[in-house]
Order: C-alpha cells, then structure tokens, then sequence
C-alpha cells in the first residue's frame, strides 16, 4: 500500500503566497486545510462542497455583498478580516435580520507573506465566532505580483428577518426623528492616521464591529422601525441623502447634536475634511416615529454599542428631497452628496 508523499508544512513564519495556491492543485488544498479550514472550522465547511447547503428558519431571506480593500490592511482597532466580517453583517442586520451564514472570497497577491495572511484570518474567524455566524463556503484566487495589493476580499452574507419586521430605506415619513448610536468618523480617522503619506498620531480607534445585537435589542423595543442604514463610504451625509432620495423626503440635523470625539473633530479640521463625510464601521443611522423615539433611544443607550446614542434631527416634507444642518450658530446649511472620495480605499 502506498504512502502519501510527504509535504511540507506551510511556513508562516518566513513564507509567501506564490501562483501554485490558487492553481487548484496540492499547493491550493493545503492552503484550504492548513489556514482557512482550521480558522473556519464547522459542519458545513468541513463537507469541503463548492456551496453550502442549510436549513432556513421562518422569516424573509436577507442576502448582502461586500468587497473590502482597505488600506493599510491592519490598523487601530482592527483589520481587513474583522472589517470583511463586521461590514457584511452589518448590511444583513440594517433590515432587521439576524445574520447566519458567510461566504468569503479571497483574492491574494504573489509573494503577500503568509504571516500576514494567517493574521488576517485568524482575526476574520474570532469576528465570525465574536458574531455568532458561520463561514460556511469561501473561493480563493492568486493574481501575479504587481497586480493586487496585498489581499482583498469579498464577503456574502446571508440571514433572516422575524415575521412582522418591515424596515426598509423607503419607510421615512415627515415628522420621523432620526438617530445615531454613537460618535462619528472613528473609523476614518483611525484608516488616515496610519495612511503613509498622512501618518499622525492619534488615540481613535476604528469603530469596526458586528451591530445585529443592538438591531434585535432595538427591534424589540420598537417593532415598527422604519428605515436603519449604516453609515460607511460617504459617512452620514451620503446615507441621509439615500434615504431623503428612497423615501422621497427631505431631512434636517442639528450640528450641536452630532455626537463627535474631539480626536475627530480636531483631525478633520488639521485635513481639511468634513466630519460628515468620513466613513464609520460600527455605526448606525435609525429613523422612526416621533413617539417612538425616547423609548428607541432609551433601548439603545442600554446596549453597550449605543451608550452614546443621540437623536440628531427629524424628518421633513421636501419636494427636492434636501438634507440640510441647523448649525452651532443658528444658520442653515446644505449637506450634499459629495462629489468625489474624501479618502479612498476605507473598507
């Protein structure tokens, strides 16, 4: 009988991506078995099938993608694998839905060490377990040095939103409040201060984090919901002008009530940025019925993830479905689209 050939174990101390791991070949398989199925490890990934095959619990079917291409790939408060597991979670949770399962993409540079790699994945399964959901199929591609940067990757989520839950962008009324569970732009000031070319020293850390906890806990509290949105690319301005456009309606914040770091606040002024228009991945954006908005936000400064919570505005009848800010000293200003990228390459 013969034996298997002896292989040699991947060396994440000192060795390299190179084009035979994502040849499909013996090189490939032992990536899978060694890093990415030893992090992920579960029933359905372990049937090592080319798609996962599980049981839905009643309730309508959420299904959300995202690609990640931060960066620098590690930065305070987390990393491209933790952010690749809390951005898409967050999407499944902004319709009310507890999220279940992840399928992730990965697509490797030749020569990205296989140190870093093993990080990334490492710290992608503790935000997986962290959030209670299951990587449950994945695909892995190399491209040529020179043509990645790194790792990028995509994630697919999928989960279920209870009977009875309708929140959707198209749900703002006139006279709805709207609310944020905590301060804004940690996450894009925490991507800029490591940024090589902008490099300062700064104490934020990104906001990154799985957020369906606080949805099922708000939820709870107030069925009808109307609309939750999470604040990423474009921070809060582009998602305010989502959802005017969605909802066909306009909105109007207070300035004095952004809840907002100083660290932030002082980074965004030194750049020259907008506070309003860096990205955050541990954020969210409610809005719901006048009455139902003390009890909603009562229920979210229990929560651990929403002990900073703020009622930042409300809801207005606007044919031209404007966004615009009572400001600190008492006028009116506009908060449009951005016309280009404050800061590329954020999540």
């Amino acid at each position: 009988m013969s034996k298997k050939p002896y292989i040699r174990p991947l060396d994440f101390k000192h060795g390299c991506i190179d084009l035979t791991h994502g040849s499909g070949g013996r090189a490939m398989a032992q990536l899978i078995d060694e890093l990415f199925l030893k992090a992920f490890d579960n029933p359905l990934l372990r049937q090592l099938n080319d798609q996962a095959a599980f049981d839905v619990p009643a309730g309508r079917m959420v299904m959300a993608t995202d690609s990640h291409v931060v960066t620098p790939l590690f930065f305070p408060g987390g990393d491209i694998g933790s952010l690749a597991v809390h951005g898409t979670v967050n999407d499944v949770a902004m319709s009310g839905a507890r999220p279940l399962y992840l399928a992730a993409g990965f697509i490797l540079e030749e020569g990205f060490p296989l140190g870093d790699l093993k990080r990334i994945v490492e710290s992608m399964a503790a935000a997986a377990e962290e959030a209670g959901v299951a990587i449950v199929t994945g695909d892995t591609k190399v491209v040529e040095q020179g043509k990645g940067d790194g790792v990028f990757i995509n994630t697919t989520g999928f989960g279920v939103v209870p009977p009875g839950i309708d929140i959707s962008g198209n749900r703002a009324r006139p006279g709805d409040r709207i609310l944020v569970n905590g301060t804004l732009g940690d996450h894009g000031v925490a991507i800029m201060s490591q940024r090589e070319n902008l490099s300062f020293g700064t104490g934020i850390e990104s906001d990154s984090v799985a957020l369906h906890g606080l949805v099922a806990a708000m939820v709870e509290t107030v069925p009808n919901l109307h609309c939750l949105r999470d604040p990423t690319r474009g921070g809060l301005a582009a998602t305010l002008n989502e959802l005017a456009q969605q909802s066909a309606v306009g909105m109007r914040i207070e300035e004095s009530s952004l809840p907002l770091r100083e660290g932030v606040r002082g980074a965004c002024e030194f750049l020259g940025l907008d506070p309003l228009y860096v990205a955050n991945e541990g954020k969210l954006v409610a809005i719901c019925a006048a009455e139902d908005a003390e009890p909603l936000l009562e229920a979210m400064r229990e929560h651990p993830l929403g002990r900073e919570a703020a009622i930042i505005g409300e809801v207005q009848e606007d044919p031209n479905h404007f966004v615009q800010m009572q400001t600190a000293f008492g006028g009116m200003r506009m908060v449009d689209w951005i016309s280009g990228e404050q800061l590329p390459r954020i999540c």
